[in-house]
């Protein structure tokens, strides 16, 4: 699970145990990769460390992580840093850093083709839809529109909710119902 500034306390212990590099090697495992695409260089190492087992309030904690994402933009030299850190609940006999670091990126996936989507396609996060269930109704609606979309091969998704906005008879045959 990502920690965020939702998490305050949580958070500082995480910054402070990744800041001891010492404290961390003796404590757990790394991983780097480096990616060459895109026209970017971007090198990625994750840290695990099971230090904060036990201290931590937090249930089911076995390992601390810290992702460090460096980018080079290859065409202008420019270089961006990123820090990211979460928590996990696998013991490092099952996940090193390798496996990891592995797992991570795959949520970053399901972020990317899921929820980014929905925010940029349905604008989730600025509904002021609130009230009982309502959030998570519309979010149901939002997968299953994706999802369908996605089936019949339509991955522009903007583009093919436009085109259905203007031929609504043609929503019903994607569902497996007929159109009239």
């Amino acid at each position: 699970m990502a920690v965020k500034a939702n998490q305050p306390a949580l958070l500082w212990d995480l910054e402070r145990l990744f800041a001891d590099p010492g404290l961390v090697a003796a404590t757990g495992t790394t991983h780097l990769t480096l990616d060459k695409a895109h026209g970017r260089l971007e090198k990625r190492r994750l840290w695990a460390s099971d230090a904060l087992t036990g201290y931590a309030d937090w249930p089911g904690l076995a390992q601390a992580l810290c992702v460090a994402r460096e980018t080079t933009v290859l065409a202008t030299g420019e270089i961006r840093s990123h820090r990211a850190y979460a928590v996990t609940s696998l013991p490092p006999e099952l996940a090193d850093a390798r496996v990891l670091l592995r797992l991570w990126r795959g949520h970053w996936g399901i972020e990317n083709r899921l929820h980014r989507v929905r925010d940029v396609l349905f604008d989730e996060d600025r509904s002021g839809a609130t009230v009982g269930n309502v959030p998570q109704l519309l979010a149901a609606l939002h997968n299953t529109t994706i999802g369908v979309l996605r089936a019949h091969g339509r991955p522009a998704l903007a583009r093919a909710r436009r085109h259905l906005a203007r031929a609504a008879h043609e929503t019903l045959p994607l569902l497996g119902l007929p159109a009239e």
